[in-house]
């Protein structure tokens, strides 16, 4: 029964490798848990009335077997800022037995789901404002905790993967850009989510990126984790009182029941600048044709995978801390009046100010780029532009190329250089926490994570 073991270390010693390195293998662990919240507790922009027939998720893995583990999570909610990153990553890493910077949490940003934002909550508290529960934290806590658990208990049930599979497909009739630019050069008109006058809905799809990526991971033929990728807005219609996980969630669960071995987890990529505009005019019927489309895209994308061997040694974990330069009207005085005032920019006041002080206390945001063979995922904060994620994959068009953005939320839109110059509505000073000259910052990072130096 020890014959096999004696034959590894001999072979070990002959090509130079540990037997612990022989030995190893890849495990992964994953979990997933409801988070929606209950009634009467507060979505993004209205308190919650009833509940839908789909909930919300936070599903997500983590690799072993190859250095510290490395975890990677996906919630339904709009997004996840500041200190709410510190405290989701910290109890994620704690029960995976890894460290933060290990650790990658990003919102899909859905709009009837609620936000997490714990220095906004703290700055309510400092401020004595009474009567404002947009930033209660006690149900996102409780979900916190809840995934923790759920991966804490996954861990000695990871199973083992021998291979990673790569698959890609265009998405079609989903994604348009929002900022249609006049002859001058600046945003003639915005096509949002919902673009009711057909003209405007007539518009060139402008620039995009129309592909979905499946990276995932399999025990022999068996999957055993799919992960996928695509840039958009994920708005169909909201604002009705109920949680939702709208067509991208939709579509991960029709997937799920073609896959039902596998735990699919989705992330949102580069999708600040881009939505449905073009092909949904807010008939409430549209959710499930965009849901289709993008199912019909990942299952184009499942189809056309290509199965690879994997060992240790083809994966890693780069991260690299930046600061990012701060908007010019970030001003403590200024957004103190603004909070005071009570106006409709209240909400807008209080987050930034929370980003200002997080930034002016040294605090910087990781980005992190995950290896798995020829595959490279750059995980990435904000609401970020699709030239970003564009720009990335010509870095490299040797490797598979992926995005998840929606990170650290802190930021909110992070535009083009160029960009604050065009106009329009995700480089005001109303939705942007961040300078132009983020994006020589961020291209910088991209560059190195990716080896395209």
């Amino acid at each position: 029964m020890k014959r096999p073991r004696f034959l590894v270390l001999c072979l070990s010693a002959l090509v130079g490798l540990s037997l612990s390195t022989a030995l190893a293998q890849i495990r992964i662990a994953t979990f997933d848990v409801d988070a929606t919240p209950p009634v009467g507790s507060e979505l993004a922009y209205d308190p919650v009335k009833k509940h839908d027939e789909i909930t919300l998720r936070c599903r997500g893995l983590a690799i072993l077997g190859s250095g510290k583990p490395i975890v990677l999570c996906a919630i339904d909610w709009i997004g996840v800022a500041n200190a709410s990153q510190d405290v989701f990553r910290d109890a994620l890493a704690e029960a995976a037995g890894t460290t933060r910077d290990r650790v990658a949490v990003h919102a899909l940003h859905q709009h009837d789901a609620p936000r997490s934002d714990f220095s906004s909550e703290a700055l309510v508290h400092e401020l004595g404002i009474v009567g404002y529960d947009l930033f209660d934290s006690f149900f996102q806590r409780k979900v916190i905790r809840r995934a923790a658990g759920a991966l804490k208990t996954a861990i000695p049930n990871a199973q083992t993967v021998t291979h990673y599979g790569w698959g890609a497909a265009d998405v079609e009739d989903v994604v348009s850009n929002r900022r249609i630019l006049g002859p001058d050069g600046k945003v003639r008109v915005m096509r949002f989510t919902t673009a009711r006058d057909p003209a405007i809905r007539a518009e060139p799809v402008g620039v995009v990126d129309p592909e979905i990526s499946l990276l995932s991971f399999w025990n022999d033929d068996k999957p055993v984790a799919v992960l996928s990728y695509f840039a958009t807005h994920p708005q169909s219609y909201y604002r009705t009182g109920m949680p939702s996980p709208d067509f991208p969630g939709i579509a991960r669960f029709l997937r799920g029941q073609g896959q039902p071995q596998a735990l699919h987890v989705h992330f949102n990529g580069a999708g600040g600048n881009i939505g449905a505009g073009k092909y949904n005019d807010g008939n409430t019927e549209n959710r499930v044709l965009l849901a289709q489309r993008l199912a019909d895209g990942m299952l184009a994308a499942w189809e056309s995978t290509e199965r690879f061997s994997l060992t240790p040694s083809g994966i890693g974990w780069d991260t690299k801390a930046v600061t990012l330069p701060l908007a010019k009207h970030l001003d403590e005085d200024a957004l103190l009046a603004k909070i005071e005032s009570k106006t409709s920019d209240g909400y807008e006041g209080i987050t930034q100010l929370a980003y200002l002080r997080r930034v002016q206390s040294g605090h910087a945001i990781d980005i992190a780029c995950l290896k798995i063979g020829k595959a490279r995922v750059l995980h990435m904060p904000g609401e970020l532009f699709v030239e970003y994620q564009l720009a990335a994959k010509a870095m490299r068009p040797d490797l598979q190329v992926a995005m998840a953005a929606y990170g650290d939320y802190g930021t909110a839109y992070i535009g083009t250089e160029i960009s604050y110059t065009e106009g329009g509505y995700e480089t005001s000073e109303r939705a942007t926490n961040v300078g132009p000259q983020s994006e020589a910052v961020l291209t910088k990072v991209m560059r190195t994570l990716l080896g395209a130096n």
